[in-house]
């Protein structure tokens, strides 16, 4: 059976090599690992790792894994926006959060960006195996604290009304064009590209209902998302 190809995205050297030496001693989905199961699917074949989000989507483009292994928040670049570039750029690698982060601005976004599934860290080998796995495949994994948060959100009332409250990333962006930041400068203080930031800004757009910047800093300030003008 074929191994399933992964590239690794953590900050800490000590994680990543952890999570190598974790995968690599799987084997080729033999058995020969004394944990493993030998009828539990595929073995794992690490192709490379990255340190930051921006390395993460140049390597994940050129080494083509079936899946990522992703960090969130990484300094240089984080996982949240290397998500929506992969998504974005129509990468083939299926990505799987792998964080010590729960929180709704941390969960929301990275779902919303086009995350496959969304693991933590004190998840035992096994049901990490099962989630690269099921990722491979397309299917969603979810931590169970996870997916308590997103059913949470869905059923709020807020998510009902009309579903436009802004993510974190958005909030941030909408803060700086309050401030009078063009996209260029946005793009180069939060570590992302220009075109990330237009796509930030055309869901900034439709979720306040408006069709340019200066509508949508009056409609921040309006609905407290930008506190008082």
């Amino acid at each position: 059976m074929t191994d399933i190809t992964l590239l690794i995205v953590d900050d800490h050297p000590v994680v990543r090599d952890g999570l190598r030496g974790m995968f690599t001693a799987a084997g080729s989905g033999s058995g020969s690992d004394p944990g493993s199961d030998p009828g539990s699917g595929s073995g794992f074949r690490v192709l490379g790792e990255a340190s930051d989000g921006r390395e993460a989507v140049e390597l994940a483009l050129r080494l083509d894994p079936d899946v990522v292994l992703m960090d969130l928040r990484m300094p240089g670049g984080n996982g949240v926006d290397a998500i929506a570039e992969l998504t974005r750029l129509g990468a083939r690698a299926r990505v799987l959060v792998l964080t010590t982060y729960d929180t709704d601005t941390d969960t929301l976004p990275a779902i919303e960006a086009g995350a496959t599934g969304y693991l933590l860290k004190d998840a035992p080998r096994e049901e990490l195996f099962g989630a690269v796995r099921a990722a491979a495949e397309g299917r969603t994994v979810l931590s169970p604290a996870v997916a308590t948060r997103l059913v949470t959100a869905v059923r709020s009332p807020a998510a009902q009304a009309a579903g436009t409250a802004l993510s974190a990333r958005e909030g941030e962006i909408l803060a700086l064009v309050a401030k009078g930041t063009g996209n260029r400068a946005i793009a180069a203080e939060l570590f992302i590209s220009e075109a990330t930031v237009k796509t930030h800004l055309t869901h900034i757009y439709g979720k306040l209902g408006v069709n340019d910047r200066a509508a949508a800093v009056a409609a921040g300030y309006d609905r407290g998302i930008l506190g008082r003008s």
